[in-house]
């Protein structure tokens, strides 16, 4: 078996010590499309393998399938060599509908206890409400998790979406590890507020959707359909019109990604990376050759006239559409 070396760093100034690249795995319960528990476990191994550390999940992904199938893949594995990164209060219907958060500091209890089962672990290393609950100050829900943290059943405390003011108040009661938010090429809205604010008060950021959810991959460039159930069928980024002119961004990150003889998410990828190592990349990876590809990436290092290059192809406003439909914008705390 080999295993590269990925270089660890610590997670803001309080949390843990993690891989330069995590494993997301919410893709491997369905969120975009059919998945095989079999290949998903192997590509946790795979990343495991790699060096890799950061594993996140939803308690809300698959409605608990994504933990149980997190806990088949490292229960061989040593607890001190994973690190479990959960987002919890995501509320879901049997028909797979999605009704808001619950962050009540009994809630945050109960969605612990059945997230400990699933995973089969004793303790969970961040754990992070999904979303900010509108219903419940932040003050109430960070010191719930604080005492979990206290009795031991956590280790650190993460947030999701959330924005510059929440963050300072939220680590005026506890601190916070990291800031989990979307952040890529074309999804910068973080670099004018929330991340100079969570540099300031020491709090790393695990970006998602580095990959603007395949859209910065080679695999969009001959267009594809999208089965109902996945997200990207419903995505205003992935629409018509919005499409044509994304996928004119990608052709011309395309021709970026070529003169340094790798893939446009690996250029994607290599971009998030540069922005500091603060910023954690967690790449939703389902299959092992992606991973692959996805750690080849820290291989390649931009240079400043390189970043020029991209900033050219693809602007920061150049994108077309808001990351999520209108009514899943409007409950993000970010963005408001």
């Amino acid at each position: 078996m080999t295993t590269t070396q990925i270089e660890k760093v610590q997670l803001g100034s309080t949390g843990p010590t993690v891989s330069r690249i995590g494993l997301g795995a919410m893709g491997m319960s369905g969120m975009y499309g059919a998945s095989d528990d079999a290949e998903s476990i192997a590509t946790i191994h795979a990343a495991l393998d790699s060096g890799a550390n950061i594993i996140d999940t939803g308690d809300f992904y698959g409605a608990g399938h994504n933990e149980m199938l997190i806990a088949k893949a490292i229960a061989d594995r040593a607890r001190e060599d994973v690190v479990l990164s959960v987002k919890f209060g995501g509320m879901r219907s049997p028909g797979g509908g999605w009704g808001g958060v619950d962050t009540r500091p009994d809630a945050v209890r109960n969605f612990l206890t059945y997230s400990l089962q699933r995973l089969d672990v004793d303790y969970i290393d961040i754990y992070r409400p999904a979303r900010l609950d509108p219903a419940v100050p932040i003050e109430e829900t960070v010191g719930a998790i604080a005492e979990m943290v206290e009795a031991g059943y956590v280790r650190h405390i993460g947030l999701s979406e959330i924005g510059a003011d929440t963050l300072r108040r939220a680590t005026a009661v506890a601190p916070i590890a990291d800031l989990q938010i979307e952040y890529s090429l074309i999804s910068r809205g973080i670099e004018a507020d929330i991340l100079p604010t969570a540099r300031e008060l020491g709090v790393a950021v695990t970006a998602y959707g580095v990959l603007s959810r395949g859209l910065l991959s080679d695999s969009m460039r001959d267009g594809k359909a999208f089965a109902a159930n996945d997200f990207r069928a419903h995505s205003p980024r992935f629409q018509g019109e919005n499409l044509t002119r994304n996928l004119q961004l990608v052709e011309a990150l395309a021709q970026v990604a070529s003169q340094h003889d790798v893939s446009v998410a690996q250029l994607a990828i290599a971009w998030v990376l540069s922005r500091g190592t603060d910023i954690i990349p967690v790449i939703g990876a389902r299959r092992r050759e992606r991973w692959a590809e996805a750690t080849a990436a820290l291989a390649l290092e931009l240079t400043p006239e390189d970043l020029a290059v991209i900033e050219a192809a693809a602007p920061a406003d150049a994108v077309a559409g808001e990351r999520y439909a209108v009514a899943q914008m409007a409950t993000l705390d970010s963005e408001h």
